[in-house]
């Protein structure tokens, strides 16, 4: 099986260490970004699978652009709040989910859940 190509924009350095180790046991090539732009930019480089985005960096129209541009990439949002308006917003602009950045594994199991099935539905 090919490795998941991830992408992840995370305000957090503490977080996304723990997310990319996380991800790091599970067959992915996990590429760290800096804001939006970059985000972009690395989803369309890398052919991401998985794009997991900070909603405290990014804003519901990121989310909403991004479903667009990279309709093959599964978009895996994390908030540290929990915020029903935010999240119901973000799963409606085209995210697979909305975790808390501590919930690694929540993070890890959507990120490959939703890879593998885009993977497969392309193959």
């Amino acid at each position: 099986m090919q490795p998941l190509h991830v992408v992840l924009l995370q305000s957090d350095s503490g977080t996304a260490r723990s997310i990319v180790s996380a991800l790091a046991n599970s067959s992915t090539l996990v590429h760290q970004v800096q804001s939006v732009g970059e985000l972009r930019s690395s989803i369309a480089k890398h052919r991401a699978d998985v794009a997991i985005l900070d909603m405290e960096a990014a804003s519901i129209p990121d989310v909403q652009h991004l479903s667009r541009e990279f309709p093959q990439a599964c978009i895996v949002c994390t908030h540290r709040l929990a915020d029903e308006d935010l999240w119901t917003a973000a799963l409606n602009a085209g995210a697979a989910d909305v975790c808390p950045p501590s919930d690694t594994q929540s993070i890890l199991r959507v990120a490959t859940r939703s890879g593998t099935f885009r993977k497969s539905a392309v193959a």
